[in-house]
């Protein structure tokens, strides 16, 4: 075939005819590329261009190899550009300019399947990358697999993240720990805790990774002891020395469990790392640990010692004065805050609003609320409703805490008024509790806490009709209260 038959190919050729010719092609341009004059390769591959079922990627390295041997500079980079393409959509998030990239190419090979469900995973479109996994007409390879199995993490699809776990047993003979960690991570956002200490005691070697997806798995899902635990086996065994992600996990499972003699440990560990750039990550890590567990002065301390300290910086230890009762140290904070040109977020006005409730500074929290959003133009959420009803609420102001509710521009939630129905049990206005919660009965999206708040004001007050009635609803609507727990420190074991 000549090169200028090239143009002549007809769409209504078949599959078979089309790969023919393709085949012939090819052939013909590896003959050229091979020769004593591969430069005539060049005119061939230009002609190939403008007929896309006459190339593929087989045909990008013949011509780069002709580029190298005949030395056309200019050419090689056109070519090596086309032959990106599909790699630059996908890491500027061009998503659709990819598939058209990956759809102009007769025979991708895995490298471009991977670019591509990788590129729609990262872009959000996860059904899509699993749709195209299950299309693809070449053997996956581990980078594949890391791709899909990012996108069941995100879908929690459980079944197809174990059939590509199965997969990859049967059809992968070298071990990557790179895959290993993808599945570690997709059984840990599944909650499958079970089959992630499994595999994560059977990998054959660990990283850093591996561990610090294993302390923050256990934390995020609620088991910070055993998360403590993990991070103590890794000091033991030395396999891998842990990062900033390791530490502000292990310091979050501290905070829950207010482990404060192990925390402080991390916290000893963490100054003795002079390879360890310390990030406001893990210094706000620190100082929540010692707020949640209750030591606000050495919270401070490590407060003064941040070399930059960020909105999340001071809205922790606001956060922290206020839960210790430390209202109007809370207030001086954030005017130091604005003085140092740290503006507040949602967050920080929670914190403020809370401090301000717990220090009985109503006019303060008040004048709080209304500078949120005319101020800073920031949207009350129902979080910071429900801390405004509380501040009313324990300052035993309950008729204006419900004619505040009543003036909110959104309709109040069962937390809001939770808030409300224990204000009354509080100050026992038996009066208005009946009244709001004979409205809250009626309501949707009512929670077991509040349901549990009811039961039990009525129990205290000899009411056990009343607290029978509460307790037949909640069964009758198959709620359950999560039964609590309180963690103390022994000798520093947790309890």
């Amino acid at each position: 075939m000549s090169v200028n038959g090239l143009k002549s190919l007809k769409p209504t050729l078949s599959f078979k005819q089309l790969n023919q010719i393709h085949a012939q092609i090819f052939i013909l341009l590896k003959l050229l590329t091979q020769s004593s004059t591969p430069q005539n390769a060049i005119p061939l591959y230009n002609k190939m261009l403008s007929c896309p079922s006459s190339y593929n990627h087989y045909t990008f390295t013949q011509a780069l190899k002709a580029c190298s041997l005949a030395h056309p500079h200019q050419k090689g980079l056109e070519i090596h550009a086309h032959n990106s393409l599909l790699h630059f959509y996908v890491t500027v998030k061009d998503i659709f300019s990819a598939h058209q990239i990956f759809n102009s190419v007769v025979f991708p090979d895995v490298v471009s399947w991977t670019t591509i469900i990788s590129g729609l995973s990262i872009c959000g479109f996860h059904k899509e990358a699993i749709d195209m996994f299950c299309g693809i007409d070449v053997k996956p390879n581990a980078n594949t697999l890391v791709s899909i199995l990012s996108a069941c993490s995100s879908l929690v699809s459980h079944k197809l993240g174990k059939a590509i776990h199965a997969h990859s047993l049967r059809n992968l003979n070298e071990n990557n720990i790179i895959l290993d960690n993808a599945i570690l991570d997709f059984y840990i956002r599944c909650g499958s805790l079970a089959s992630c200490g499994y595999l994560f005691v059977k990998m054959p070697k660990r990283n850093v990774v591996s561990w610090t997806t294993m302390i923050g798995g256990y934390a995020e899902r609620g088991f910070c002891k055993e998360a403590v635990s993990v991070f103590q086996e890794m000091e033991k065994t030395k396999e891998a020395e842990p990062n900033e992600a390791t530490l502000v996990n292990v310091l979050s499972a501290c905070s829950s469990i207010s482990a404060l003699s192990f925390g402080k440990y991390v916290h000893s560990y963490i100054s003795t790392r002079y390879d360890l750039s310390v990030s406001n990550l893990v210094g706000n890590a620190v100082i929540n640990m010692y707020v949640k567990c209750g030591d606000v002065g050495i919270a401070i301390q490590v407060f003064n010692m941040l070399a930059y300290k960020d909105k999340i910086s001071w809205s922790t230890v606001i956060s922290g004065l206020a839960m210790n009762g430390c209202g109007r140290q809370a207030l001086q904070l954030f005017s130091l805050m604005i003085i140092n040109a740290v503006f507040p977020d949602d967050v920080t006005f929670i914190a403020l609003i809370s401090a301000c409730s717990h220090g009985g500074l109503v006019d303060q929290g008040l004048i709080l609320f209304k500078a949120m959003s005319t101020v800073y133009e920031i949207v009350p959420q129902m979080q910071h409703y429900a801390c405004v009803v509380d501040m009313y609420g324990r300052a035993g102001l309950l008729e204006e805490a419900e004619a505040f509710i009543r003036e909110m521009p959104i309709e109040a939630e069962w937390s809001v008024w939770g808030a409300l129905l224990n204000a009354c049990r509080i100050h026992r206005n038996d009066e208005m509790f009946d009244r709001i919660r004979q409205d809250l009965v009626n309501k949707k999206g009512v929670s077991v806490g509040t349901f549990a708040l009811m039961s039990n004001t009525f129990a205290g007050a000899d009411r056990w009709e009343d607290t029978n009635k509460i307790r037949d609803e909640i069964r009758r609507m198959g709620l359950k209260k999560k039964t609590g727990c309180s963690w103390i420190e022994v000798n520093p074991s947790i309890f």
